[in-house]
């Protein structure tokens, strides 16, 4: 029996676990926190085969520094000096060009329906019930330039096989009669699903638990011994863990655990902020409001607003500015509804790991042979969750990928 641990408890380290586990594995995960918070707890629940674009792509460079200064944007980038943040930055702008989006859209494609798949295998495996819609996603939005571009977009989806309808406001309204009159239109990504993420997380864990996956929480991974260009065990600051196998899954915190292994794993945390109304709101669809970047989801018993993107260091700091701004489009993109100083007050942050080219890490490393990358899947972490768990146990266990790992590979940056 292969002994295997986990560095991280998010989506992809549980996966892992949950697919490691299936394959005979014993399986130890080991996190920093208490595994109660995070990206994977507290975002937007979507499994996106919509979401088929890169982040790097043309466009991505101006339109951040348009941005940058202003601190209440879809997009922030605090200026600071962070020679971790500019390399990554150089590796964005070589990685967004026309180019790159055609050489990887296929690969996000086939990632999140494969991913979309397994999370409804899951369905029947667990034995535990899961908040599970597939009511698709709605790209809202409320300038005919963004109406311009959305369906753009959507002639390539159905072009690439996904089922999409382009809704002008009199359709919109039928099916979502809670958006206002700003909204002059949609496009419905029918071939999207979401789930409640916070409640499944917590009760995958408890599921693997009682399968036998040992969790050791609140230990941060501080170094790590290598012999023979293979890794032996892992310490953190309480004790030594050894295995044959490892899964550095570890989201942002991947880079700087990567260098200690002298691995180049380009990464950096994208701060998203999220507000729970536990209240009607009469959101029965999710959707995208497209100018502010911010995503609503109807979830088991609440709506969920979430959104933006901010780059400013590996911290969950909450900038009132930024949740304003969420609760702002809200208010402007549906009738009769607003965000409360309460609601707001509890607003949480959570860092997505983000690539610079716009695809994750997952594969095994030249350098070490029992190393297994699963990070970087930026705003894809949830959708990708079960495929890169299968990915990662079949590295490790020697099967044949599900698919080709080449354009996702942790060696793609060299040192």
């Amino acid at each position: 029996m292969k002994k295997v641990i986990v560095i991280g408890g998010g989506i992809s380290g549980m996966c892992s676990a949950y697919y490691l586990l299936r394959e005979g594995c014993q399986v130890t995960v080991i996190d920093k926190s208490n595994l109660s918070t995070g990206a994977s707890f507290i975002n937007a629940g979507y499994l996106s085969p919509s979401h088929f674009i890169p982040l790097a792509a043309p466009g991505i460079i101006t339109q951040s520094l348009k941005w940058m200064l202003n601190s209440s944007s879809p997009l922030y980038i605090k200026p600071r000096i962070d020679f971790d943040f500019f390399k990554w930055a150089l590796y964005l702008k070589k990685s967004a060009t026309k180019k790159n989006v055609e050489r990887l859209s296929p690969v996000l494609k086939e990632l999140n329906l494969k991913s979309q798949t397994l999370f409804e295998e899951m369905i029947d495996d667990l034995d535990f019930k899961f908040h599970y819609e597939k009511k698709g996603v709605l790209m809202a939005y409320t300038e005919t330039e963004s109406e311009k571009h959305e369906l753009e977009i959507a002639h390539w989806a159905k072009e690439e096989g996904l089922e999409v309808d382009c809704l002008n406001k009199d359709e919109l309204s039928k099916i979502q009669p809670v958006l206002s009159d700003h909204v002059i239109g949609a496009v419905h990504y029918k071939c999207d699903s979401h789930m409640t993420p916070n409640n499944f997380i917590r009760d995958l864990r408890t599921w693997l638990e009682k399968n036998g996956v040992i969790f050791k929480s609140n230990q941060e991974v501080l170094d790590f011994s290598i012999k023979n260009n293979k890794i032996v065990s892992v310490i953190t600051e309480h004790d030594v863990y050894n295995a044959d196998d490892f899964v550095l899954a570890s989201g942002c915190w991947t880079s700087p655990l990567a260098s200690k292994l002298n691995l180049n794993i380009p990464i950096q945390g994208g701060k998203g902020y999220s507000m729970d109304v536990h209240r009607p709101t009469g959101i029965t669809i999710p959707a995208i409001l497209v100018e502010a970047r911010a995503a609503v989801t109807p979830m088991d018993g609440f709506t969920r607003f979430a959104g933006t993107m901010e780059f400013s260091g590996n911290n969950t700091i909450v900038r009132k500015e930024r949740v304003e701004a969420i609760a702002k489009a809200v208010k402007k993109y549906y009738k009769d509804l607003e965000i409360n100083e309460q609601e707001r007050a509890a607003a949480t942050s959570g860092l997505r790991p983000v690539s610079p080219d716009g695809v994750p890490f997952i594969g095994k490393t030249n350098k070490y042979a029992n190393l297994t990358i699963a990070a970087g899947h930026a705003m894809l972490g949830w959708s990708l969750g079960p495929i890169t768990g299968k990915l990662v146990a079949e590295q490790i266990c020697n099967k044949k990928s599900s698919i080709s790992l080449t354009p996702i590979s942790p060696n793609r940056f060299k040192k």
